[in-house]
């Protein structure tokens, strides 16, 4: 499995964001491709099943609008703004045209527990079958990642983790725990053969990280300090609130 292209250079986490340029919008990402680092992206699913550009479950960190996504079409979304800013929501499809194969993709697909996951992913692959350009997929969820890479064995697919959850990153579930332990174990990763990893750069090394023997990202580092902790252990960073250097 081919997986260069997301080693060799940075990734922007949710675009190359600042003050000026949220993230997840299109100026975020246009700054990224200007920059020609590779973008870190977030995929979820609207009440009327369309597939858009957003992190949050809720709405209110970014839009001030106390809504959550799945609970909202399209059309209530589009009228949003990104962070008092003129930038809107996008689709995945307006996305993926906005980026066109300028730059390398990592896509993180959001756990939606109330939406039928073949589904999500059926309409997802659909959504980048045309697609030119260099991606890899990534997700907490690893059912998501076992059900893609079925539907997309050609595409690196690699598991989110960290070994600091809480009760509100798993809905309140009465067995969060338990969640948390498998999330920071990636107690699935015989089952899933992820080809990457993905972790809080914090939490290297533990015995999960040193048992994976393939490639190790670390997230999200925040300064030139940080990425020196990270590189320590991780194959590459995604990082946002600081440039760091292109490798040559």
């Amino acid at each position: 499995m081919e997986l260069d292209f997301i080693l060799k250079k940075p990734i922007a986490h949710r675009g190359l964001h600042d003050e000026n340029n949220p993230e997840n919008s299109v100026s975020a990402f246009q700054a990224a491709i200007e920059c020609g680092f590779p973008i870190e992206t977030d995929v979820r699913l609207s009440k009327d099943g369309k597939i858009v550009v957003f992190h949050d479950d809720s709405l209110e960190r970014m839009t001030g609008a106390n809504l959550l996504v799945k609970d909202c079409s399209f059309e209530d979304l589009s009228v949003l703004h990104l962070a008092n800013s003129q930038e809107r929501i996008p689709l995945f499809s307006e996305f993926l045209r906005e980026i066109d194969g300028k730059v390398p993709l990592l896509i993180e697909l959001k756990n939606m527990p109330s939406v039928n996951r073949k589904d999500f992913l059926r309409l997802f692959t659909e959504e980048l079958k045309d697609y030119k350009g260099e991606y890899a997929v990534q997700s907490f969820q690893p059912f998501y990642i076992g059900d893609f890479k079925k539907l997309r064995p050609d595409i690196p697919a690699g598991i989110l983790a960290t070994a600091d959850s809480s009760k509100k990153d798993f809905n309140n579930s009465p067995i969060w725990k338990i969640k948390a332990r498998a999330v920071k174990n990636m107690s699935f990763n015989k089952r899933v053969k992820p080809d990457f990893i993905s972790y809080h750069f914090t939490d290297y090394p533990n015995k999960a990280t040193e048992k994976f023997t393939g490639h190790k990202l670390g997230w999200t580092v925040r300064s030139p300090e940080e990425e020196v902790v990270a590189r320590k252990y991780a194959d590459n960073i995604i990082f946002e609130g600081y440039m760091p250097k292109i490798p040559e």
